[in-house]
Parts: C-alpha cells; sequence; structure tokens
C-alpha cells in the first residue's frame, strides 16, 4: 500500500466526543474532518461498529478515516451502545435500540456546524450491516452507502444456518462477540466511571450462541434487519462489494439483481477484507473508489462513477489448492446488468463418467432405476477451510481428494477448451435418505490433469428444509424427494485438460454441524442436474485490464509489537481412540499503541473435536482472552463457550470471569440445554 501524506484538505481531528441518545446514553465518537469545515461545511461519513475505535480498530481506522477526511469529508467513528468507549450494554447484534441509535446518530451530524446535513454510511461486516440496516429506514440525511462483505439475508446466507444447517462460524462469532463485548471502557476517556461501565456489562451478557441456536427457523427474529424482505426500503445509491474468498460472496449480486436504486457491484478475490487490503491480492485502490463514489452523491459531481459496468468481478484463473495465496492470477470482468445478458445457464445431467474408488457408494434399487448412494464419514470436511476466510491463519480449503474418498463424485471429461463460470452454481438431486434428519453438502472443484482437485464453491442443505425454512419437516425414509442446493457465488475459468468435478456428502464436519445421524443418501444420478452459470470465454470484458489504481491511505498509527501473534491451523487424528481434531489458534500478540500509551493483548483459540463416525460426539469450544494494560491499570477479560450435543437436544457450557491485575473480580457459569429442531 502506498501511504500518502499530501492530500486536497488539512485536516483534524477530535478523539472522543459524546453523541446522546434520546434514553440518555451516550455514545463515543472519533472524528476526522476538514479544518475549513469550521468555515465551510462538509458531508459526514459514518462507519458504526462495536470493535473499539480507540485500540483495536484504531491502526485500521488511522488509514483510511483520515484519508477520506483529507478528501473533504468529516469521517466519524462510533462505537456501538455497550462497546469500546460508549455507555450501555451490547445485547445481540442488529437489534432494533443498534438501528435507532444510528438513525439518531445520522440526524446528530446533519445538524452539527461543520456538517453540511447531508451523510453517508460506510463499512465492512457489521460495518456494511448497519449501513444497509440503516439505509433501509430512510434517514433523512442519508444520501448513500458503501459496503464490503455483508448479508441481505441474516438467516440463509449470514454465518448462522447455510441451507438450514448449522455452520460452526454460529459458535465462533458468538464467543467474539462475548469477548469483545465484556471489554472495560478505557478510564482514559471515561474516567472514574470506568469499573461501574464494565460491571454493567459484565452482569448483563449472556453468550449469544444461546439466543442463536433458540431460532433454529427462519421467524422474526431473523427476518428484522434483512433487507431481503423489503428490498424496495432502500432509496439511496449503494456502492457494494465482497470478495470470492469470503463467506458473503452471494449479496453483492443480491442487490444489485432487486435493488431499484443507481447501483454498483465489485468483487475479487479477496477474504473477509476491505478491497484496498485485499488478501488474496490483487488489493485495489478502494479508498480511491470511496472518493469518486462519495464526491458525487454527496457534493453532486459528476465524475461519472455510474459510469461503465454495473459489476465488476475478477475473473480467477486455476491454480493449485492451497490454504492461503498471496495473490489469485485472473483479470477484471465488466457485466452491465444484474443478472447478466452475458451468462447462460448450462445444465447437466448427473451421468456418472469417474467414480472415485475409496468412497463408500454402490448401485441400490430404487424406483424408476438405481441410485448411487454414499454415507459420509465424519472426516469429510476437515479441510474445508472456515466458512469465511479471514487468510489469518490460513483458512482456505485445501487439496479435496482426501474429502472426495468419502463422497460421490461426479466429473466431467477432460475439458476440450476454456470453460468460465459467474454466479452461483446450482445442484438439483432427486433423492431418497435412510433419516428423518439429513444434511447434503455439495463442492464444485477444478481438477488439474494430476489430479489435485481445487475447491471452487460449495453449498450446504439441511433436507428437512428443502421446501421452508420457516416450517421444516422430518424426511420419510425411503422416500424420493427433489431438493435443489444452490453453491456459492464465483467467477472461475477452469482451462483445456481440467476436469470439472461435482462432489456430494452428507457430512461437512466442523464447518457445518452433522446430523443426529449418519444417513445413507441415495441418488438417481440420470434425473439429477448441476447447473453451471457459464460466461462465454470470447465474451468482451467491458472493462480495462487495470481499471482500479495502486492500493493508497494514510500512514498507519504508530504501534509497537511487545510479544509476536501466533497462528496455527492443525488437523489431528489419533488412531487409537478414533478422535479426530482441528485446532485453531488466532493469537495477536501484544501490541502498545505509543499515542495513548496502551498495552492490548488479543489471543482466540478454536477447538472442534469428534470420535470415530458418532455424530453425537462432535464439540466445538472457542476461548478469548482480552488485555488491556497501562501503568497501573491492568484488566482482563476471559470468556469460554461449548458447545455438544446429542440426538435430541444441545448444550452450551460457557464461563465469563473478569480480572484486574490478578484478582478476579467477576465470574459467572452458564449450562443450558436448546432442544435440536430437525437439525
Amino acid at each position: 500500500m502506498r501511504y500518502v501524506t499530501n492530500l486536497p484538505y488539512e485536516t483534524k481531528e477530535e478523539e472522543h466526543v459524546t453523541i446522546p441518545m434520546s434514553d440518555g446514553v451516550r455514545l463515543s465518537a472519533h472524528i476526522w474532518r476538514p479544518t475549513s469545515s469550521d468555515q465551510e461545511p462538509v458531508p459526514a461519513v459514518l462507519e458504526y461498529i462495536p470493535y473499539r475505535k480507540r485500540d483495536l480498530t484504531a491502526v485500521r481506522d488511522s488509514v483510511h478515516h483520515p484519508y477520506l477526511a483529507g478528501h473533504g469529508y468529516a469521517c466519524v467513528r462510533v462505537d456501538l451502545r455497550g462497546t469500546g468507549d460508549s455507555e450501555g450494554v451490547l445485547r445481540d447484534e442488529y437489534l432494533e435500540r443498534e438501528q435507532a441509535d444510528a438513525e439518531e446518530v445520522l440526524a446528530w451530524l446533519a445538524e452539527q456546524p461543520w456538517c453540511d446535513g447531508g451523510t453517508g454510511m460506510m463499512g465492512i461486516s457489521w460495518g456494511a450491516f448497519a449501513a444497509l440496516q440503516v439505509a433501509a429506514r430512510r434517514p433523512p440525511s442519508l444520501k448513500a452507502i458503501a459496503i464490503a462483505s455483508f448479508t441481505d439475508d441474516r438467516h440463509a446466507d449470514d454465518m448462522h444456518y447455510m441451507g438450514g444447517a448449522l455452520l460452526s462460524d454460529n459458535l465462533a462469532e458468538a464467543g467474539t462477540m462475548f469477548a469483545y463485548g465484556t471489554c472495560p471502557p478505557d478510564p482514559a476517556v471515561v474516567g472514574d466511571r470506568w469499573r461501574g461501565m464494565w460491571h454493567e456489562r459484565l452482569e448483563n451478557t449472556e453468550p449469544w450462541v444461546l439466543e442463536w441456536l433458540r431460532h433454529q427457523r427462519r421467524d422474526d427474529y431473523w427476518r428484522h434487519a434483512s433487507v431481503c424482505e423489503d428490498y424496495a426500503s432502500v432509496r439511496c445509491p449503494v456502492l457494494a462489494s465482497s470478495g470470492w474468498a469470503d463467506g458473503y460472496s452471494n449479496a453483492v449480486t443480491r442487490l444489485l439483481g432487486n435493488l431499484d436504486v443507481p447501483r454498483k457491484g465489485l468483487i475479487g478475490p479477496w477474504s473477509h477484507k476491505f478491497p484496498h487490503l485485499g488478501e488474496p491480492g490483487p488489493a485495489i485502490g478502494y479508498l480511491q473508489e470511496l472518493v469518486r463514489w462519495w464526491d458525487h452523491w454527496l457534493k453532486g459531481v459528476d465524475n461519472g462513477v455510474m459510469d461503465g459496468p454495473m459489476l465488476l468481478a475478477w475473473m480467477q484463473d486455476s491454480v493449485p489448492p492451497s490454504t492461503s495465496y498471496e495473490e489469485r492470477p485472473g483479470r477484471w470482468v465488466g457485466e452491465p446488468d444484474w443478472p447478466s445478458p452475458h451468462i447462460r445457464p448450462e445444465t447437466h445431467p448427473l451421468t456418472r463418467h469417474t467414480i472415485g474408488s475409496a468412497q463408500e457408494a454402490t448401485a441400490a434399487p430404487a424406483e424408476g432405476g438405481a441410485a448411487m448412494t454414499v454415507r459420509s464419514p465424519l472426516s469429510v470436511g476437515q479441510f474445508a477451510g472456515k466458512w469465511a476466510s479471514y487468510n489469518a491463519p490460513p483458512d482456505l480449503p485445501y487439496d479435496q481428494r482426501e474429502e472426495d474418498g468419502g463422497s460421490l463424485v461426479f466429473d466431467s471429461e477432460p475439458l476440450t477448451e476454456p470453460v468460465e463460470i459467474l454466479g452461483s452454481p446450482s445442484v438439483e438431486l432427486d433423492l431418497t435418505v435412510s433419516e428423518p434428519v439429513a444434511l447434503v453438502a455439495a463442492r464444485l472443484s477444478d481438477v488439474s490433469p494430476d489430479g489435485a482437485a481445487t475447491r471452487v464453491s460449495y453449498g450446504i442443505l439441511n433436507l428437512t428444509r428443502r421446501d421452508s425454512t420457516e416450517s421444516p419437516e422430518p424426511l420419510e425414509p425411503g422416500r424420493r424427494y427433489r431438493a435443489t442446493i444452490p453453491l456459492n457465488g464465483v467467477a472461475q475459468s477452469f482451462p483445456p485438460g481440467h476436469r470439472i468435478r461435482l462432489s456430494l456428502s452428507t457430512s461437512y464436519w466442523p464447518l457445518a454441524w452433522p446430523a443426529p445421524k449418519p444417513a445413507l443418501l441415495g441418488v438417481h444420478e440420470h434425473s439429477s442436474t448441476l447447473t453451471l452459470p457459464v460466461r462465454p470465454v470470447n465474451e468482451p470484458d467491458e472493462v480495462a485490464s487495470s481499471p482500479f489504481g495502486e492500493p493508497e491511505g494514510t500512514p498507519p498509527l504508530a504501534m509497537t509489537q511487545v510479544t509476536p501473534p501466533e497462528e496455527r491451523w492443525d488437523v489431528k487424528r489419533d488412531l487409537i481412540d478414533y478422535r479426530s481434531e482441528l485446532d485453531i489458534v488466532k493469537d495477536r500478540g501484544t501490541v502498545r499503541f505509543e499515542d495513548i500509551g496502551l498495552e492490548a493483548g488479543r489471543r482466540a483459540h478454536e477447538r472442534y473435536t469428534a470420535v470415530a463416525d458418532d455424530f453425537t460426539s462432535v464439540g466445538g469450544e472457542t476461548t478469548w482472552t482480552m488485555r488491556f494494560h497501562r501503568d497501573d491499570w491492568d484488566v482482563r477479560v476471559v470468556t469460554s463457550t461449548r458447545l455438544t450435543c446429542d440426538e435430541t437436544d444441545f448444550f452450551v457450557d460457557a464461563t465469563l470471569d473478569a480480572y484486574e491485575g490478578d484478582r478476579r473480580v467477576f465470574s459467572r457459569t452458564w449450562n443450558e440445554t436448546v432442544p435440536r429442531d430437525l437439525l
């Protein structure tokens, strides 16, 4: 990244500004704005997230907010209620109170003498969710949003219930927020009130995984703040971006296809990162694009920002399987509209061509012809990577050949010419199952001539939700059903000599929680299909080969790494007791923020276990340690959440411990049971 200091506007910053809410709670804001805005008001751009502006996002914020301020905007970073230096308690994600607070913040900004009355919202992940959800409420000052790595569907396309199947990221993200939501404010900002504010958080927090497990169906809990329920509610322009390696690769095209406002889409090869920090690369000059976006929609500059394709997407070239890439080779392609007139669906029957000899697959009699059958071991999924890649530690799917050994595999003939797809593949199965609850995981892979299999996309479906996520129904063993499995959107080029592979399995642990019992899946291949969104290779790309500038931002905040970070992703198998384990460590080490003399440390440890093929032996545990230290102020929060099950229930065991120095000042445990609901 290129760091720039010579910007069009001189800037000033106010590190801790309190914004009053109507119920008396005050939120904490960090504001960067042009010095000249005291005399010449400018538009305000809000980023609204729970991840602690004073320390844990301070370095990232220092790269892009001063940059945008230096181009003529008041950039405002607000800690959500109950996080960082804001008052109150954060009880869950995307609640009505959170969105009402955001509306009040926008109204407050519009009334400031340095603001011209117009506002925008921006962000990645939670910040993008917040911007899209608030846009649907139509606050009068909000003129446009720019969002990255988000969803418009909180139930079906978030880290909770993919295809109605419980994701392990449901536990992992709950663990993250259990830790962040129980950290104290900084005494240097809030003064002696810090301890009372901290204990209010500690005493009023419960593990969010409990609430998320209480809503296993798509109900009003998930419909709230899911913009897909009413796309017409969004009336402001939207710049939407994501990455193919992210869990949120689908919402960009859904917004393009369903919104009726000026909109642009951008999808790169990235994991869960802003495009200017994109990994795998190439990263792009996203902040320059934001300046153009805000200039047009907040200042009325006729700069052509809406010219060109509606969607720019990175068409990925074929690569060997790896858990991490520095760069993904490929090229930018452009689509004038979405759905694109260039893309045609091609449907292929699952006629058996090549079946791996190691899999459990036999011919079985069935009405209307034989079925291919498989009952996958729990080991299928250990090389699946994370639902949403963060690229730290390396967390992309590895070579799929071992996974394919426990799957039904359907290969194409070796390709005689390139094939490119852009969009969401889908699989329609004519199937039977042997249990009332079962899931199917479908994986699309690029198989090279040497046999290496790189996963391109995948989808999961809890078959009890094949017709409805609101009203699931148990399956009747032996009965034939039709079910459609949508796969995540992708842009991928398959070269000549390679094969396109579809793999089907009945487990995908630990990415998805398995059914209560192993199920035998029967697939009638001739009446089952794979549909690919094919983009003709000779289709004009409608975009320059390098449509973006080099990534740039302002110099990052001074920070010293006091203790080193640690990253680990270990797959372990014990062939004595048949215990398998995925062990993940994400330790940022301890860093010192030189400007405020604060040391902060974060360590997350996730462990997912199973024994043999006992589907009720699976368990997940996430443990976090958060520590803050300055002079004689030394505080620590340790959280742990463990999720296990039997055939009928989930069991949540959690602990929350808080320390001042070596003295434990708060401790609470939870031991809760939540019934499984056809899951």
